[in-house]
C-alpha cells in the first residue's frame, strides 16, 4: 500500500470565495481562524466547502481534518467545528484502500453485537497479531474498556495515523489531583511556624547503619555522612533561640538543604526574624500588610490601575519560564501579576521593568516547596489551602523587595547600575583573559550586546531555575550586595569558561552562541565550580580597583 501524505495546514487564500456558504460581509473579527489552534467556540461560524456539481480533478481536494468525537470535548470544553482543510496534494480516497482482515475472534461475532467499539491490532514480539478492543463509552473521558496491556509503541503505522475518514476518537488527558502536587499534612502549621521544617525528626545520626545497597560503597557512605552532618549543623543553627547570622552565612555558602531553604532564605534576607520570641508575630504582620496592599491596590478593579504598567506585566507574565508547568498555571500567573504590580507602584522611581518577573520565580518556587511533598515545578498552587497560597505570595513579595532594594539602580532610568557592571566586567576580562578580550574586540563584539541580559536577569535566562536557586544560596550568604558586586565576578568567570570556543568564532557565531549557551544539563556541580572561580576572582580583584582600568 502506498504511503499516504499527511494533510497540510489550511491554505485559506486558495479557496474561491464564491464557493463559501456565507458572504464576505458576514465575516467578523470573532470568526477569524487561529492558525495555532484547531478548535473554535460553538458560536463561531462553521464553514464548509460545498461539493461542486462538476469537480475539477486538478483543483485542491478537501482532506478530512482531525475532529473530535461527539462525546469528547477539547481542553476548553468545546468540540471542534473545523471540518475541512485544503492541500494541493491529491490524496487517494479511503474507500480505495483494501479492507483489513477481520480478527479471528471477531469473525464469528455478529456485527450488530459488536457495539460502537474500535479495534486496534497490536504486533506482538513473536510476530503474531493480537486484538486489543476498547469500548468507546458514550460518557466523555470514560476509557474503562481500554486494555491495560496495549502497547502503543508497537502499533502499525496506519493504526496511529487513522483510517483517513476523519473519524478520530480523542481521549481527553485530564491530570489527576495527585498530579497537581501533594500538599503536606501539616501545611497550615508550617505556615504559622516555618521552623517546623527544621524540627528534630529531620535529624539523622551520621553513624546510622541501615541495610542499603548503596551503603556497601565506601565513597557513597562518606558522601552521605557529610551531607547528613551538614543538615544537622543547619538544623542546630536554625533551632537556636537567637540564630547566629555569621554561622548561617558560612553554612549557606556551600548550599542549603532543600527542605531548609525556605527558612534560611527568609532569614538571610532579613525577612524572618532571627529571634524566636517575635518570629511568628512579625511574620503574620508582614503577611497581613501585603494582603492590605493588594486589597487597596485592586479595590477599583482594572480601571483603577496604571494601564501602562499593567499592560506590560500582562505581556511578560505568560512568557515567564515557558514550558515549566508551575508557571503555566493560571493561579501562579495571577499571583505573579499582583506581586509585580504592587511592587511597581511602591517604587515609582523605576516602576516595572522587564526582567523583574524572572527574579520573582526562585522565591515563589522555593517558598512553595515548603508546603508540598512533590516537585514544585510540576505542581499547581491551586491545590494549596487559600491561606497558605496567600502566605507564599506575601513571602515572595517581601523577599523580592529586599533583593531589589540592593540593585534598584539596575532598573531606574538609563539603568546606570547595569551600565557600570558591564563596563567593569569588560575591564576585568581584559585582565584575566587577554586573548579572549582581544578576539572579541577584533570581531567588533561589544560586551553590552550579551552581558546586558546577564546583569538585568542575573543569568536566569542562561541557566535553569534549579541552578539559579543553588547560585542564590551563595549570593545570599555573601550578602544582599552580592547581586551586584559578586555577580560581576560570576559573569566574568561564566564568559571565560567558554573562551576556547569563542576564540574560534566570528562575530555572528559569538553572538548566537552567547544567546543560546549549552547549559541545559548543568547540575549543582557546574554551578559550584563557577562560584568557586568567581570567589577566586573576587578575592584577587575586589581590593585592586586601581588595576581595573584598561590601559
Amino acid at each position: 500500500m502506498a504511503a499516504r501524505p499527511p494533510p497540510a495546514r489550511p491554505h485559506i487564500s486558495k479557496v474561491n470565495p464564491s464557493h463559501l456558504s456565507y458572504s464576505i460581509a458576514e465575516w467578523g473579527e470573532d470568526d477569524a481562524w487561529d492558525s495555532g489552534s484547531d478548535s473554535e467556540s460553538p458560536a463561531a461560524t462553521a464553514w464548509r466547502l460545498p461539493s461542486p456539481a462538476h469537480p475539477n480533478p486538478s483543483a485542491p481536494k478537501p482532506v478530512p481534518s482531525r475532529t473530535k468525537n461527539a462525546h469528547t470535548t477539547s481542553d476548553s470544553g468545546t468540540s471542534s467545528s473545523l471540518a475541512f482543510s485544503y492541500t494541493d496534494v491529491s490524496v487517494p480516497s479511503p474507500s480505495s484502500y483494501p479492507s483489513p482482515p477481520a480478527a479471528p475472534e471477531l469473525e464469528n461475532t455478529p456485527r450488530q453485537n459488536r457495539g460502537s467499539d474500535w479495534t486496534l491490532l497490536v504486533k506482538a514480539h513473536d510476530g503474531t497479531s493480537a486484538v486489543r478492543r476498547a469500548e468507546a463509552s458514550a460518557r466523555a473521558g470514560d476509557a474503562e474498556g481500554v486494555d491495560e496491556e496495549m502497547v502503543l509503541g508497537e502499533l502499525e503505522p496506519d493504526a496511529l495515523e487513522g483510517d483517513g475518514d476523519g473519524d478520530f476518537i480523542d481521549m481527553p488527558i485530564v491530570k489527576s489531583h495527585a498530579d497537581l502536587g501533594t500538599v503536606k499534612a501539616d501545611a497550615e502549621a508550617i505556615m504559622d511556624d516555618p521552623l517546623r521544617l527544621a524540627c528534630p525528626p529531620a535529624l539523622i545520626p551520621p553513624d546510622d547503619t541501615r541495610s542499603d545497597v548503596l551503603e556497601s560503597n565506601e565513597k557513597l557512605r562518606r558522601e552521605r555522612s557529610i551531607k547528613t552532618n551538614r543538615k544537622n549543623k543547619f538544623v542546630e543553627c536554625l533551632g537556636k533561640h537567637a540564630v547566629d547570622m555569621a554561622e548561617l552565612r558560612k553554612l549557606a555558602w556551600s548550599g542549603i538543604p532543600n527542605h531548609l531553604r525556605p527558612i534560611a532564605w527568609q532569614m538571610l534576607l532579613g525577612y524572618l526574624s532571627l529571634h524566636a520570641p517575635v518570629r511568628q508575630t512579625t511574620l503574620q504582620r508582614k503577611r497581613q500588610e501585603y494582603a492590605s496592599l493588594v486589597e487597596l491596590t485592586f479595590a477599583r478593579g482594572r480601571d483603577g490601575l496604571d494601564q501602562q504598567i499593567w499592560h506590560q506585566i500582562e505581556i511578560d507574565v505568560p512568557r515567564t519560564r515557558p514550558g515549566v508547568p508551575l508557571w503555566m498555571c493560571a493561579t501562579t500567573q495571577r499571583c505573579l501579576e499582583r506581586i509585580l504590580y504592587v511592587w511597581a507602584i511602591r517604587h515609582p522611581a523605576s516602576g516595572y521593568v522587564q526582567g523583574i518577573n524572572d527574579l520573582a520565580t526562585p522565591f515563589f518556587q522555593v517558598f512553595l516547596s515548603a508546603y508540598l511533598e512533590s516537585d514544585p515545578e510540576d505542581a499547581d498552587p491551586s491545590v494549596l489551602p487559600p491561606a497558605v497560597l496567600q502566605a507564599v505570595e506575601a513571602d515572595t513579595f517581601w523577599c523580592l523587595t529586599r533583593l531589589l532594594d540592593g540593585i534598584q539602580d539596575n532598573y531606574i532610568t538609563a539603568q546606570p547600575g547595569i551600565q557600570r557592571s558591564v563596563r567593569r566586567m569588560a575591564e576585568l576580562v581584559a585582565r584575566i583573559d587577554v586573548p579572549l578580550f582581544e578576539h572579541l574586540h577584533a570581531q567588533g563584539v561589544e560586551f553590552m550586546q550579551f552581558a546586558f541580559r546577564w546583569m538585568n536577569c542575573l543569568l536566569m535566562r542562561e541557566i535553569s531555575v534549579k541552578n539559579t536557586i543553588r547560585m542564590w544560596d551563595t549570593y545570599l550568604a555573601e550578602g544582599t550586595d552580592a547581586f551586584s558586586q559578586f555577580h560581576l565576578y560570576v559573569c566574568s568567570a561564566f564568559l571565560v569558561r567558554w573562551s576556547d570556543k569563542l576564540r574560534k568564532m566570528d562575530f555572528q557565531g559569538i553572538i548566537m552562541f552567547l544567546q543560546s549557551l549549552p547549559t541545559q544539563d548543568w547540575t549543582d556541580h557546574e554551578i559550584e565550580m563557577l562560584l568557586s572561580q568567581a570567589f577566586v576572582l573576587n578575592s584577587t580583584w575586589a581590593n585592586a580597583q586601581s588595576h581595573f582600568a584598561v590601559k
